[in-house]
């Protein structure tokens, strides 16, 4: 057997299997495509995960790819031992409802012993327990006898996840010799040991789980198989481990040379050795497609995997930055397959260059800090880090939880993983609540203060919505970046744009920006210090990198709305002075695609007429078809022309001057229609007050008035529906029906009122006297408190002198009412104290006037008590 390199092996796979009539993939990128149940792409049929559900239709029904492929689930063990690692090679052959188990099995043997050349009678195939179909394949086609096929149950050859398509797998299990064995009596193919290495795992994708165990044949079967391309190297070149293969010992072996050790001389070395190589590895893929370290996601990974290995350079003794140095090494071995690593080295290296110089500035420290923490633990006799003194780590020296939890681990402790995620919430919450940050010019800080003040943008949108540039500054959220993946969120600086950013009222302009593989969402355009222009949106497809050649392109449609609104608003301000009064200053505006709002000076709310008014002006000058033209000319140049400037604007020395004919001049920096008749009509939709002597004016122009009246017709139309008339007679229908509603409402209250007479029946045989005073304190069922003040009116003219408290139980609540007559205040009476003072025992309050008052309660249990209690208090303010 020859023993094939890494390289070779891909392309021999490749181009074995477009013999087979297969389309041979690119390596899909490592960051998930429209698949949020994932965080880096793990497994070569990741990424055609739309292929095998039919939401896509694959470009052909047979696919082969070598996919990039990263886990680190086992990140711990990475370096331990020599079989974990983070960053592999997937080898794959797909078949979306094409070929099945005959030729997935038949194919599977013919490379791996005619094309690669491995010994036939050291391979083992492996079947799911009841799959017969594959066990005959195996035994009657390809030949293998029975006692070599080894038979296994769900948990190892049986694919599912939940519900959803799964099936079972067929694995091929190559014999590497005792030398790797367990010496075990019963060792053989299923052990844990290194001497039987599975290399191939073919997925029949043939049934259908609905979730509650129950299985279904698909219609369309599939298949997926898997094949790590380290293994079969390993396998390949009979080498001891992954790190002993060609491509990656190369890498490990220059690890060594910069380090100044030996591979195999000393575990702790092998370990860090082994961990630099893999993550290495890993990182280099990493940036190649855009991620960039951060503290969350995708980047938290890079970035752990960055420090990791960084630490562990320190530890086999290396001195300053060496990171990129290996990172050629990936590159150098791996750009066969992946050309896209040549192309983005020197974006690669800067990138871990700026990375391991971060954690450089802070891990001495760090460690020092944490060596005092040990200490301190071991003092006290305790084996855990307290919550607190992780974050502190975390937040103030950039030490990952995992980095400190791993550099504990190596002496016996552990770490307050609950108090640390703690101190992390509360950090939040505090950041949340506090005041504004902000930067030395007063205004709040942002992570564009820390862009080059020699940073500018040259805008040149006046006249076209796109421009070819260049980009010179790319943000995250949170930091300046080299680069924006697929997916991420940022800002966009280039050297020239047609986007107008927000300024003067006007909202900046959206759209996209484009390379030949990227399209980058515009949703906000902002101007910074510095003629700076921030294009704010998300990464939608491929990655953007500084320098890049792009393409902006301006929304035409949203573009065009906003400079109808603008030019409306020069239109509608003098259009304001000739009806109002030259008084009529902008005090603010607002000016969107779809609506613009005008705050002016004026002191009172505008009569209809005059809304009507300003309305007609505006309206006649956009038929007037004016045209609209700018110059550029200095302040007082300006001024002089009798163009209207804001009051409190402060203006550079030359200022564009906007016309509209003779009607309208304004000193203006934004963008407008060509001629008046563009905007096509101007409709207000609201005048109001917003604040002492500042009215505000909302209003729409072209389409979206149409819209609006649409809107109205729709409503009108809808209410006609509802009253079961015409639109042209919604009006009297409406005077209709407030006649019958008043009508019936004056009908309703006199039944009301006879239904409470009638309730409490002859009530006056209830009468008691206090003094020279006579109370009536009475229940009754059933009334709300507007009747029982009809009630009480009644009642208290047929007292003369006194005072009459009535309780209802209405709907599970009480009504309190208490009136008095003019002789019994005379007297002492006061109904809001009274009433006051008996609420609580019907489990509420109150309180009113002398002569009426009113209360409400929740216990109806109550109201005995209550009215017993009147007579009481009633004695005691007349002194009975």
């Amino acid at each position: 057997m020859q023993p094939y390199g890494v390289n070779e092996l891909r392309k021999m796979y490749l181009e074995f299997f477009e013999s087979k009539g297969h389309l041979a993939m690119k390596s899909f990128s490592l960051v998930p495509h429209n698949d949020k149940s994932l965080l880096l792409i793990n497994a070569g049929m990741a990424p055609l995960k739309p292929y095998f559900t039919g939401a896509e239709i694959p470009p052909c029904s047979r696919v082969t790819t070598c996919q990039k492929c990263i886990r680190t689930g086992d990140i711990e063990n990475v370096g331990k031992t020599a079989r974990h690692g983070t960053f592999f090679e997937m080898l794959g052959n797909f078949s979306f409802g094409d070929y099945f188990k005959k030729e997935a099995i038949a194919w599977s043997w013919e490379f791996l012993t005619e094309v690669v050349g491995l010994d036939a009678d050291r391979l083992y195939p492996s079947i799911y327990l009841d799959d017969d179909e594959a066990f005959d394949i195996w035994n009657k086609e390809i030949g293998i006898p029975k006692e070599r096929i080894f038979r296994f149950g769900k948990e190892d050859n049986f694919w599912e996840h939940g519900a959803g398509p799964c099936g079972p797998c067929s694995e091929i299990y190559y014999d590497r010799g005792e030398k790797y064995g367990c010496g075990k009596p019963g060792c053989t193919v299923g052990c844990e040991c290194d001497r039987y290495m599975e290399v191939w795992n073919n997925v029949f994708t043939q049934f259908d789980n609905d979730g509650n165990g129950n299985y279904t044949t698909l219609e369309h079967k599939n298949i997926d198989t898997g094949m790590g391309l380290e293994r079969l190297a390993v396998v390949a070149q009979g080498v001891d481990s992954i790190f002993d293969v060609d491509t990656i010992q190369s890498l490990r072996n220059k690890v060594c040379e910069i380090a100044g050790v030996d591979y195999s001389s000393e575990y702790d070395k092998d370990v860090s050795i082994r961990l630099i190589t893999d993550h290495i590895r890993s990182a280099t893929f990493m940036i190649s497609d855009g991620i960039m370290p951060s503290n969350e996601g995708r980047g938290y990974v890079l970035r752990r995997l960055i420090r990791r290995a960084a630490r562990h350079g320190r530890l086999l003794g290396v001195k300053g930055q060496f990171l990129a140095s290996l990172s050629e090494t990936v590159i150098s071995g791996s750009k066969d397959g992946y050309p896209e690593l040549e192309e983005k080295k020197e974006f690669i290296f800067k990138v871990l260059n700026q990375e391991e110089e971060k954690f450089n500035k802070t891990i001495d420290q760090g460690l020092s800090i944490l060596s005092s923490m040990e200490a301190e633990m071991e003092k006290k006799g305790v084996k855990e880090l307290d919550g607190n003194s992780a974050f502190t780590l975390y937040d103030t020296y950039g030490f990952p939880l995992d980095l400190t939890k791993e550099i504990l681990e190596e002496k016996g402790y552990s770490i307050d993983e609950d108090g640390f995620k703690a101190a992390m919430e509360e950090q939040r919450t505090k950041a949340r609540n506090a005041r504004e940050t902000t930067n030395y010019m007063g205004a709040d800080a942002t992570v564009y203060d820390e862009i080059d003040s020699s940073v500018t943008t040259r805008f040149v949108g006046y006249d076209q919505f796109s421009a070819a540039s260049e980009i010179t500054i790319l943000t995250s959220e949170t930091e300046i970046v080299e680069a924006l993946a697929e997916g991420e969120s940022g800002t966009i600086f280039v050297k020239e744009t047609p986007f107008y950013a927000t300024m003067g009222g006007q909202e900046g302009d959206t759209g996209v920006i484009v390379t030949e593989e990227g399209r980058f969402k515009v949703e906000d355009t902002i101007k910074l210090l510095g003629g700076k222009y921030g294009h704010v949106g998300v990464a939608e497809q491929g990655m953007f990198k500084v320098g890049d050649a792009v393409t902006l392109m301006v929304d035409e449609t949203e573009r065009t709305n906003t400079c109808k609104n603008h030019s409306a608003t020069h239109l509608l301000q003098k259009a304001l002075k000739e009806v109002l009064g030259a008084h009529v200053e902008q005090k603010g505006s607002l000016v969107t695609p779809n609506r613009l709002r005008f705050d002016f000076v004026h002191f009172a709310a505008m009569t209809t007429e005059e809304i009507a008014q300003v309305e007609e002006i505006v309206n006649k000058e956009i038929q007037a078809n004016l045209a609209v033209t700018t110059d550029v000319m200095s302040i007082d140049e300006a001024k002089k022309s009798g163009a209207m400037a804001l009051f409190d604007e402060k203006y550079d020395e030359k200022v564009r001057v906007v016309s509209m004919g003779d009607f309208s001049k304004e000193l203006c920096g934004g963008t407008h229609v060509s001629n008046t008749g563009v905007i096509t009509v101007f409709k207000i939709v609201s005048e109001s007050g917003v604040a002492s002597g500042v009215r505000r004016i909302e209003a729409l122009t072209g389409d979206s008035v149409f819209a609006y009246y649409k809107d109205l017709e729709e409503k009108l139309h809808n209410a006609a529906a509802l009253l079961k008339t015409t639109p042209a007679e919604v009006s009297d229908k409406i005077k209709h029906l407030q006649g019958e509603v008043k009508a019936l409402h004056s009908e309703n209250e006199s039944l009301k009122s006879k239904m409470a007479q009638d309730s409490m029946g002859d009530v006056m045989n209830d009468v008691v006297n206090i003094g020279d005073l006579k109370l009536l304190a009475t229940k009754v069922t059933g009334v709300d408190m507007n009747g029982l003040r009809d009630l009480g009116d009644q009642l208290k003219t047929k007292l003369e002198d006194g005072v009459v408290v009535l309780a209802s139980d209405y709907d599970g609540k009480v009504n309190l009412m208490v009136t008095a007559t003019d002789g019994a205040m005379a007297k002492g009476a006061h109904a809001g104290n009274l009433v006051k003072a008996i609420a609580g025992l019907v489990g509420g309050g109150g309180g009113g006037r002398p002569n009426m008052a009113q209360a409400g309660g929740k216990n109806p249990a109550g109201i005995v008590e209550a009215l017993k209690k009147a007579e009481e208090v009633l004695k005691e303010q007349v002194n009975a």
